[in-house]
């Protein structure tokens, strides 16, 4: 996780993820061994962007800094949330994740070692992005084994453009960090020692991230977005975008009319190739099945979505819930079960600053 700034350990953190369709706020908070959801906000952030030539491009749209600024404000002062601390989650094509072996070697030979791999990967200079790694366990009995590194690079930018958008908002930056981190640390709990695949369905993008033994080992991006599942109802049907995604959200894969279904078929069809491959080449490098797949993003509820994707696979399918180890009043279970898959970004990261 890149720390700009040196902060004593907090007791509560929040979480934010600028995403495409809306801003999501969280607010958590470690006391001894339990985890408490303090708070919460949500607001839609499509009229925050602002259209630059060419905006069917992914990142096309330009953050309207001011805008998005005074709207986390509102979300704070909604959600009655006090704590200042924050990490922002930062979104896979704003991002490069890879991964790579060194040889062997002394902890502190690791980070110079580190950034002279990293030119080969990065087609940025390496002077122009903050790089974040971390080492992943190998065999304990083999003291001459490799070094498997997982790295993450971020143009600095970005960076910048974050440690602003916090000064505006008057929060402190803790953190920023990738938002594959974040969703894996979410939906994968430390002990769970199987081999997970977790699918991130963005509006812009999405993400096929594989987890084994609780660490994120690999990390794809994809262009598959849930854009053009509503675009293609808004054109089949003749409605306006806010009213096609309205049908996808309540009736997806179980529409009434089946030539829909087959075009919504067709463009997930390719996701799930790339799905396949994924865990191949996983099995062909770790010879390791992947054991359980996770659904998450605002899409994974997607009436349909999860049967689909296990007829598909023939792999246990989860629509997982992020605040499922927290503590937090029971009338908010079902909400929060329902919103579970849009904050597990903003979830992950916040647990990330408490763990740190």
């Amino acid at each position: 996780m890149i720390n700009p700034f040196k902060m004593f350990f907090p007791r509560k953190m929040v979480g934010i993820d600028i995403g495409t369709s809306s801003i999501k706020v969280v607010e958590v908070s470690r006391w001894g061994g339990g985890k408490t959801l303090e708070n919460y906000g949500e607001m839609k952030s499509g009229s925050l962007y602002k259209e630059v030539s060419g905006g069917t491009q992914k990142g096309s749209n330009v953050l309207s800094s001011d805008l998005i600024a005074k709207t986390i404000k509102g979300i704070l002062d909604e959600a009655k949330i006090k704590t200042k601390a924050v990490i922002f989650s930062i979104p896979d094509f704003s991002t490069f994740c890879t991964s790579f072996d060194m040889p062997a070697m002394t902890e502190k030979e690791i980070p110079e070692a580190i950034h002279y791999n990293a030119s080969q990967y990065i087609t940025l200079p390496i002077s122009e992005v903050t790089l974040d790694w971390k080492i992943l366990p190998n065999n304990p009995l083999d003291k001459n084994s490799s070094l498997k590194v997982f790295l993450v690079a971020i143009p600095n930018q970005v960076v910048q453009e974050y440690q602003t958008l916090a000064r505006m908002a008057g929060l402190t930056l803790y953190a920023i960090e990738a938002e594959a981190l974040g969703v894996s640390r979410s939906l994968v709990k430390n002990n769970n020692k199987k081999a997970v695949c977790v699918i991130d369905i963005g509006v812009l993008s999405s993400t096929i991230n594989i987890v084994d033994n609780g660490f994120l080992k690999k990390s794809y991006s994809f262009n598959f977005n849930s854009n053009q599942l509503m675009h293609v109802i808004s054109s089949s049907l003749g409605i306006s975008p806010e009213q096609a995604e309205s049908i996808k959200n309540n009736e997806g894969l179980l529409h009434s009319r089946q030539d829909i279904v087959k075009m919504l078929y067709l463009l997930i069809d390719p996701l799930l190739v790339e799905i396949k491959s994924v865990c191949a080449e996983f099995l062909y490098a770790e010879k390791k099945q992947i054991e359980e797949v996770y659904l998450t993003g605002g899409t994974a509820n997607l009436p349909g979505l999860k049967e689909y994707v296990a007829e598909s696979l023939k792999k246990p399918i989860y629509v997982t819930n992020c605040f499922s180890d927290f503590l937090y009043s029971p009338i908010l279970e079902e909400t929060l079960r329902d919103m579970g898959p849009r904050f597990s970004a903003s979830v992950g990261v916040a647990l990330g600053g408490l763990d740190m």
